[in-house]
């Protein structure tokens, strides 16, 4: 473990330059005085490692001081090459770039773990997309990596869904998420964590005035707070229906984001009884296509609500089929 952690202690340094000891025992998950002990076996092995106390100070190394030692383990060198939402490099116009990365990684990978490395390339695939979902409007992510690298505010034209004329917005960028295969824009406006789904935005331009994130805080901080806002928005409508037992697992997947608690399903019969929560009576209309399969027991606001829904599609077809004869 220590001769991983010096390599760690190492590689982090190659990359960032000075970073204080608190910040390396905190990413490491050891205390400062260990990370000291660390600095000073590093200097007796000979990397020309120096440590300043202080406000500004910090843990470097000698400036034009390289190492190419990779310490790459099997396990590691396999990871690398099993290579999650392909199509994100594509969007990102990474694509070659990422190609002669890994040739290069190969190149340099310890001979014995390359075998390892190549199968794993061959035998994982990670696919983020979802099933079946539906044509997907062009995404033009240049602009917005051009804000998010330069460190540039972002003038935005964006529609949101359900509405018909875009509004403008002035957002200070963190970065980029790619969820699901949708891309997001995580940014602050006016001090505010937003998100901005990528295929929305209208147009976008960078602007002169440097970007204004609040202090120390990192593009993860923001998508964790603005994910669980998405996934742990109340419902408000609790629905009770029971669904036929055939038709369950299909009903689970296609619902689960609407599941307030899981099934009973140790019971017998041809009914299953499920709860769900909802944001308005309108979102229960999803459940339509289970046809005479699902059926709401309550609130009656909900039966009255598909009910009604059902009967208009019903005149529709009968007016249409009176139309033709």
């Amino acid at each position: 473990m220590k001769a991983d952690r010096l390599l760690s202690i190492l590689l982090l340094l190659q990359t960032r330059g000075r970073v204080p000891a608190h910040e390396l025992a905190e990413r490491l998950e050891v205390s400062v005085r260990t990370i000291y002990r660390d600095v000073e076996a590093l200097s007796a092995s000979g990397v020309p490692v120096y440590a300043e106390r202080g406000r500004h100070g910090g843990i470097e190394l000698l400036a034009g001081f390289r190492t190419d030692v990779t310490g790459l383990t099997a396990d590691e060198s396999r990871a690398l090459f099993v290579l999650a939402a392909q199509g994100a490099h594509a969007a990102l116009g990474l694509d070659a770039a990422l190609g002669s990365a890994l040739r290069k990684v190969m190149a340099a990978l310890p001979a014995p773990h390359r075998p390892a490395a190549e199968v794993a390339s061959r035998r994982i695939l990670v696919d983020a997309t979802r099933w079946k979902g539906g044509p997907q409007r062009a995404v033009d992510l240049d602009v917005l990596q051009d804000a998010v690298f330069a460190d540039r505010r972002l003038r935005l034209r964006y529609r949101h869904s359900g509405e018909r004329e875009p509004r403008t917005y002035t957002v200070d960028p963190y970065g980029l998420v790619s969820k699901a295969g949708v891309w997001y824009l995580v940014a602050d406006r006016r001090t505010e964590p937003r998100l901005f789904r990528a295929d929305r935005v209208r147009s976008a331009t960078v602007l002169d005035d440097p970007v204004r994130r609040r202090p120390g805080v990192e593009l993860a901080d923001v998508w964790e707070v603005l994910r669980r806002q998405v996934e742990e928005r109340p419902g408000g409508l609790d629905v009770t229906v029971r669904v036929r037992r055939d038709r369950l697992d299909m009903f689970l997947r296609l619902n689960a984001p609407q599941l307030a608690r899981l099934p009973d399903t140790d019971g017998e019969g041809e009914w299953v009884t499920v709860g769900l929560s909802y944001g308005v009576v309108g979102e229960a209309r999803q459940l339509l296509p289970f046809a005479d399969h699902v059926e709401v027991l309550a609130p009656p606001e909900v039966r009255a609500e598909l009910a009604a829904a059902a009967a208009s599609v019903t005149a529709l077809y009968q007016r249409a089929g009176n139309a033709d004869s």
